[in-house]
């Protein structure tokens, strides 16, 4: 990221524990997605709807539910990605906003490379290559592929609110489209 988002990013993080949360940690909360991200996009693969139904907002059920009918078998497969398998993550957008009848949220953006052992074309619709990583020596070869998330988390910070975060958005790029 560029320094002036990275700078952007601290800020908003300074003000959320300034005024919503005293104890808000981003390290915590990127250790928190990075567990949400994999439960989630393993249920997303195998097409258990009905347990994200309090992790992920309803709008985003209702257009998986949708995307995933019209998934063929390897790309729903790569949408799985182990804890273990996330090889980097970080923010991508941090906001904070008001509705009009004056609740508060909080939106974090995350963003996740991890390696996945689908069986994927080398090309994917769209013209994208997908790269490749070869494990092992000639004997035991292992291929798999470096693929991109954006799954971003909500907050309502009113009084009274669950202090729970919620999925408002998942993105996998060249697979779930």
């Amino acid at each position: 990221t560029s320094p002036f988002v990275w700078l952007r990013t601290r800020f908003y993080y300074l003000l959320i524990r300034l005024y919503f949360d005293h104890e808000f940690s981003i390290e915590e909360f990127t250790r928190g997605a990075k567990q949400a991200f994999s439960v989630v996009s393993k249920l997303l693969s195998q097409r258990k709807l009905d347990l994200l139904e309090e992790l992920v907002s309803a709008e985003v059920l209702q257009v998986l539910k949708e995307k995933l009918s019209l998934l063929p078998d390897s790309h729903r497969d790569a949408l799985a990605a182990d804890i273990d398998a996330i090889m980097y993550t970080t923010e991508g957008d941090v906001r904070i906003y008001y509705d009009d009848d004056g609740i508060k949220f909080v939106s974090i953006l995350m963003c996740f490379w991890y390696l996945n052992g689908a069986n994927l074309p080398d090309e994917v619709p769209g013209e994208a290559k997908v790269f490749q990583i070869v494990f092992g020596d000639e004997n035991t070869k292992e291929k798999k592929h470096l693929l991109t998330a954006n799954y971003e988390f909500q907050r309502e910070f009113t009084e009274g609110a669950k202090p729970d975060w919620t999925i408002t958005r998942i993105e996998h790029p060249k697979l779930l489209e």
